[in-house]
Order: C-alpha cells, then sequence, then structure tokens
C-alpha cells in the first residue's frame, strides 16, 4: 500500500541534493497565488490564477515522473494546460500556458491538425502523454470576462493583455521554483517605501524650494520642479514635460513620478532612455538621491564588481522589481512586442507604473505607431502614468487613442524657452571641407558635429594638433570617456579645445563650449547640439553661436538613408522660420514629418496584424517578435584589447568563459560596426572568432588612440556612416 501511494505523487520539481520534492500540486498552487497577486494589479487575478494553477497539469504523467528520474526522454508538459483552458473557451491564457516554456507562438490556421505544432492552434490538436491524473487534485476554475477596454478594432489590445499575463505566469512560476529550488534562501527585497523615497527627494530639492526669484536660472528650475510636484497629484495619464536645456528635467520628472506614486499606490518608476551615456548618467543621479539599493539599471554596460552586488542587480533584471528602473528604449519597447520568457518575464511589472519617455523625439518613425499604441494601452487598461519628457516635445497628440489627451508640466513653456536660450543659431549655408577646417582652426574652443563618422575622421585629421579631439562610436566606451574626461578639463581651465563628433555627444553628454558648428541634420539634433553650447549660462547668448551648414556636395560620402528625410524637412523648416529653434517651428517640423513619413509610421504593418488576428483569435506573436527590432541595422562586436583589463577580458572569453557580468566587461571595451566594414576587416585578417557573438580585433594598428578604429581598411572601400 505504501508503494502504491508512493507511485501516485506526481512532482514538479526534486532539489539538486535529491533531498527535498516539490509536488505538482504545491507548484501549481505556489504559482497560482503569485500570478493571480500580479494580475491584480491590472485587475484581473482570476485569470493570473487559473494560469498558474492549469500551466503544469502536464507533469500528472508517467513519463515525466521518468523523466524526474533521469531519462532522458523530452517530455511536452506544456500543452496539457493549454488544451483544458483551450476547451473552455479561455485562449488567452492557454496561449500563454502552451508558450511557458518556448516562448508565445503564431497563433495559426484554427484548422490546423496535430502535425502544425509550431503553431498555438496546430498545438492543440496534438497527442500528449495521458495527463488525466490532474483531475484528482485540480479543476479548471471559471473565469469572468477580461476586464479590457479595447481599442481601435480590440486585436492590438487582445494580444497585449496576453503578453501581460503571460509575464505574469513566466515570473510566478519562475519565483516559485527558485523559492523551492534554493529552499527560500535568495531574497529579493531590499529596497526603500515610496514615504521614504519622497523624504529623501524632499531632501535633495530643500535649497531648490527655498529660490523666489523668477528672473534666475534656479529660480526658473524650481518653478518647473514645483509644478510637477502639484501635478503629481492630479489624476493618471498622458502628460508631457517640455523643458529646454538646463531647465533641470531629470529632477523634475522624478519628482512628479514619486508623487503620482504616492498618490496612486504606484509600484514603480521606469525611465526610457535612448542612449546608455544618458542612462548612466541618470542612474547616479537617482542613486545619489534616493540611494543605489532603490535603483536598477537595465542595459548592456553595466559592470558591477561585487559578485553578491552583481547577483542582486541579475535578479532585479530579471523582472523589474525595483522602485527605479533605468533602462534603454530599445529594451522597453522590444520586450513589449517580444514572444520570449526572458524578456516578457518583467513585463507585468510595467503595469501600475509611471513611465518617463526620456528624449521621447528619438522614438524611430518606423515603428512610431505600435510603440504608441502600446504606450495607450498602458495608460488605458494598466493604471500606467506615461511622460513624454524632451527639450524638443513631438507632435505624437493625434497618434494617441481618442479618450487619451496629453497634460503639459512645465509652465509656461515658451517664456521657459525664451529664458533658457544660451545661443544665437546662423545659418551658414553649405562649406567645403577645407574652408570647414579653416574656420575650426580659427576657434578657441569649439564642438564641431558631423552626420558621417569617416567625414569626423578627415576633418579631425585636417585639424591634428594640441587641443584638437576626436569623439566617435569608432572608439570603445572606456577609451571615449577618457577623451571626455580630457576635454572637459580643457574647457574648464580655459585652454585652446576643438572637438570633432558624430551626434553621440548631442543628449546626455554635459559638455559646454562657446560655439557649436552642427551640420544640418533634424531640427531635434540641431538644437540637442545647441544644448552642448553655453550650457552652463554663463556668457550672454549673443556671444554664443550655434552654426548650422551643409557639407559641399561633391565631398559628400552619401547621408546616410535614415537622415534623409528628416534633412530635407530641416531645410524647409529653415527657410520657414527665421528661429528654427521655436516652439512652432519645432512643432511643425515633426508634424511634417510624421505627414511625409505616413504609413511608414508603422513599416512593418505590426498595429495592423494584431488588429486582424482578432476575428479567430490568431495572433502573430512569434512574427511580430522577429519583426520589431528598433534598431534594423544589425551590427557585429569587436573587442580592442588595447588594454591590460580588456585583454584579460579576451583571455577568459577565448578560454570559453561566460557570465553576464564578463560580457558587460567586454562591451566597455568594444565597438558596434556594421555587416559592410565587418566583412572589409575580416576579408583584411583583421578578425579573430573570440566567443559567440564577440570577435577581437587582430591589427592593434588599426585601431588608434587618437581616432579609434580606421576606416581604411585594405579590403574595398569600408565606408562606414
Amino acid at each position: 500500500m505504501e508503494k502504491e501511494n508512493r507511485r501516485k505523487k506526481y512532482l514538479a520539481h526534486i532539489s539538486e541534493d535529491k533531498r527535498r520534492e516539490q509536488t505538482v500540486l504545491e507548484h501549481a498552487q505556489g504559482t497560482s497565488r503569485l500570478a493571480g497577486e500580479f494580475a491584480s494589479k491590472f485587475n484581473s487575478r482570476e485569470w493570473g490564477e487559473a494560469a498558474g494553477l492549469i500551466h503544469d497539469i502536464g507533469k500528472y504523467s508517467e513519463a515525466f515522473g521518468k523523466r524526474l528520474q533521469g531519462s532522458k526522454l523530452r517530455v511536452d508538459h506544456s500543452t496539457a494546460g493549454a488544451k483544458e483552458l483551450c476547451a473552455k473557451g479561455y485562449i488567452m491564457a492557454a496561449y500563454c500556458v502552451a508558450g511557458h516554456h518556448s516562448g508565445l507562438q503564431d497563433g495559426g490556421n484554427a484548422g490546423a491538425d496535430g502535425n502544425d505544432a509550431v503553431t498555438f492552434f496546430g498545438r492543440m490538436k496534438k497527442k500528449v502523454e495521458d495527463y488525466s491524473a490532474f483531475r484528482d487534485e485540480i479543476a479548471v476554475p471559471k473565469l469572468p470576462n477580461v476586464p479590457l477596454e479595447p481599442l481601435g478594432k480590440g486585436g492590438f489590445s487582445v494580444s497585449f493583455f496576453v503578453r501581460m499575463l503571460f509575464s505574469c505566469l513566466i515570473d510566478a512560476d519562475r519565483l516559485d521554483t527558485e523559492r523551492f529550488m534554493t529552499n527560500g534562501a535568495i531574497e529579493r527585497n531590499g529596497y526603500d517605501n515610496i514615504e521614504i523615497l519622497l523624504e529623501r527627494l524632499q531632501n535633495y530639492i530643500a535649497p531648490w524650494l527655498r529660490q523666489q526669484e523668477s528672473d534666475t536660472v534656479n529660480g526658473r528650475r524650481t518653478a518647473i520642479l514645483k509644478n510637477c510636484l502639484d501635478k503629481g497629484k492630479e489624476e493618471q495619464g498622458l502628460f508631457q514635460l517640455t523643458v529646454p536645456t538646463g531647465g533641470g528635467k531629470t529632477v523634475a520628472s522624478l519628482a512628479f513620478a514619486l508623487q503620482q506614486m504616492k498618490t496612486h499606490n504606484l509600484d514603480r518608476v521606469i525611465y526610457a532612455i535612448p542612449y546608455v551615456s544618458i542612462i548612466e548618467q541618470n542612474a547616479e543621479i537617482f542613486k545619489d538621491i534616493l540611494g543605489k539599493n532603490n535603483v536598477l539599471e537595465d542595459h548592456s554596460n553595466v559592470a558591477v564588481e561585487d559578485p553578491d552586488e552583481f547577483r542582486k542587480e541579475q535578479l532585479a533584471a530579471e523582472n523589474w522589481e525595483r522602485p527605479i528602473v533605468v533602462t534603454t528604449n530599445v529594451q522597453f519597447f522590444e520586450s513589449l512586442f517580444s514572444n520570449r520568457t526572458s524578456k516578457c518575464r518583467k513585463l507585468h511589472n510595467i503595469a501600475n507604473s509611471v513611465i518617463i519617455l526620456d528624449e521621447a523625439q528619438m522614438l524611430p518613425t518606423k515603428y512610431l505607431l505600435p510603440c504608441i499604441r502600446a504606450l495607450g494601452e498602458l495608460v488605458c487598461n494598466y493604471h500606467c502614468t506615461v511622460v513624454l519628457c524632451t527639450a524638443t516635445q513631438p507632435s505624437l497628440a493625434p497618434f494617441f487613442p481618442k479618450g487619451i489627451q496629453s497634460r503639459e508640466l512645465c509652465p509656461d513653456v515658451n517664456e521657459q524657452y525664451e529664458f533658457f536660450k544660451r545661443t544665437s543659431f546662423v545659418r551658414e549655408g553649405m562649406l567645403s571641407e577645407e574652408k570647414l577646417a579653416e574656420r575650426l582652426q580659427k576657434e578657441e574652443q569649439v564642438l564641431c558635429i558631423l552626420n558621417s563618422r569617416e567625414r569626423v575622421q578627415k576633418i579631425y585629421q585636417r585639424l591634428k594638433g594640441e587641443g584638437v579631439y576626436h569623439l566617435s562610436t569608432l572608439m570603445y566606451p572606456v577609451h571615449r570617456k577618457r577623451i571626455l574626461k580630457e576635454v572637459r578639463a580643457r574647457l574648464k581651465e580655459g585652454l585652446p579645445c576643438r572637438l570633432i563628433a558624430t551626434s553621440l555627444v548631442e543628449a546626455g553628454v554635459d559638455l559646454d563650449f562657446q560655439t557649436v558648428y552642427r551640420e544640418l541634420a533634424g531640427i531635434d539634433s540641431v538644437i540637442q547640439a545647441a544644448g552642448r553650447c553655453n550650457r552652463e549660462g554663463k556668457l550672454p547668448k549673443e556671444k554664443c553661436r550655434t552654426i548650422v551648414f551643409t557639407m559641399d556636395a561633391k565631398e559628400n560620402p552619401g547621408i546616410p538613408a535614415e537622415l534623409r528625410l528628416p534633412i530635407a524637412v530641416a531645410e524647409q523648416i529653415a527657410r520657414e522660420f527665421e528661429d528654427i529653434s521655436s516652439l512652432e517651428a519645432i512643432h511643425k517640423y515633426f508634424e511634417r514629418l510624421y505627414c511625409f513619413k505616413g504609413e511608414k509610421l508603422d513599416a512593418k504593418e505590426i498595429v495592423e496584424q494584431f488588429e486582424q488576428g482578432i476575428r479567430s483569435f490568431s495572433f502573430p506573436f512569434e512574427t511580430v517578435s522577429a519583426q520589431f527590432h528598433l534598431i534594423e541595422e544589425r551590427t557585429k562586436t569587436i573587442l580592442v584589447d588595447k588594454e591590460p583589463e580588456a585583454r584579460q577580458i579576451a583571455e577568459q572569453l577565448r578560454a570559453g568563459c561566460s557570465s553576464r557580468e564578463l560580457i558587460r566587461q567586454a562591451g566597455q571595451y568594444s565597438i558596434q560596426v556594421y555587416d559592410r566594414l565587418f566583412e572589409d576587416l575580416r576579408g583584411a585578417g583583421l578578425i579573430e572568432d573570440l566567443f559567440p557573438d564577440i570577435y577581437r580585433l587582430r591589427g592593434v594598428e588599426q585601431y588608434r588612440e587618437d581616432v579609434g578604429l580606421l576606416l581604411n581598411v585594405s579590403r574595398g572601400d569600408a565606408v562606414f556612416l
């Protein structure tokens, strides 16, 4: 009898030391409780509980029991629960259970047979091991209607809900398994509540709030800050913070977000930022104000030396559980459209949050509509507040669903723009490379930003000498930081300093030049460049010039395709407006840019693909996940091991060592190159295969301290724009 009882005990997990067992029922109940708790954030507790309860009923099979005991036979334990949910009509939960190990599949044809296992509906016809024993312990619960306000045709809304529910299940499943396998040893909390966070912010801004003057920089920053604090008590929704450079938008946006958290009992603030350089800068500010333990940086360049601290950071990055999360636009939006378990796990923690899009104008136009629709879903159905934060506010309002109206957080925007203007714009016309170099040579301290990395190198070579610097992403991050440190030191000491750079210095790089030359690009880029001119406001704006010019077409190495339309529209605006930095000019620029783009604002028709899926509940999760890439061009990672630390990393990778931390450390000494240049380098024998997706630059002479990677590769014409 004892043997019979033991045989009927169905297990989900066995600890590594083989001393502890977790039954399927115990795991199902633990996962159900967590998934329900997560889904309650968007009023769907019952759906989360059901997905968690049913997800592993395929483990009620003799075959899975043998698998746990060491059998090498693969067992599909995910399809069973999906079939049960599908039979009850709960298709949204069925998608989640079917994909909780392999990811969300395309729906496929509802008439597919069991041989079509690559689609969801094909899976529903698949024969699986007998799992009927689950009925002795678990019943499929009856579920209420999903509390969803459908936007548009409804298909996009339903598919978005599936991913959010999927996230609840994935995180709950992983957490309950982790708790059992570690016997509860891993502690994930350790951050402070909103009262403490607000108190720390209040202490930090106390000197600001004592400012009363309205005609000083600090006084203006205080007015903006106070307005953000007041607005933080308003109802949730869509906001925009249109603050000119120098207006203190980083701290002001944090103040608004924390006040919203307290007012509406929200869980976290998520900053999505286009550039890693801005992330690192903002994250340090937030850590100084709120405490290091409360801020998570989730991006490729995070480097943590202490192993215990790194493990905590790694755990937090899996599901974004910290009160403040600072990440990239790529990570944020690609996760929202992903079908993969690793990327989707954190999605439910976006619900009930304040989402701040810093430099909102940087959203790629080819994916603008899907991004806006996702933000609309978060506002309407997932208790989120969204803030579009930028110095050049794009005209995004028309693209949000009806009923979502944006509210401005900056008081007297036009007046603030006039006050914070620190430079005069000068339209220069066309310059040859020789003429540009002559002009720059006459300046004592000047920044010149060009559209092409090849041209940056060429102009630098013309000027090369004491106090002349080159900066582009052909230099690895540690190298760039070293150059910027030297540049800032010379600027501070009043020494001659001429910096020739690409657009990487336009956002989040704290530089203060008296004169800036900017090759014509989009109006937003030109204004960002002007933000490096008289940044501290120490000189009258009349003495500080931002000179906008075009390069001689005969010498032009080619304009990148993505810049052609922005430049064409910027030329129109420059002809129509005397001041291209005015709010009216900026608004007209984006309005016209988006108008010209038209249907290309959703180049892959992602929104429509999901909308059409509502007809048969067949959604293209896997297809869209493969299509949605904010950065389209493929790049290769090349490690430059000129420094001792980089050589040590190269040796570890060559030996097969692998860890998330080691890969991130390698990123600090790596450059990203497009396929064309990579193949030229490989053809010239300059590339070593070091590690999967990581390569090493063989020829150290191909990388110089002054300009980074040289473009004069012997094989072909390796122009790199």
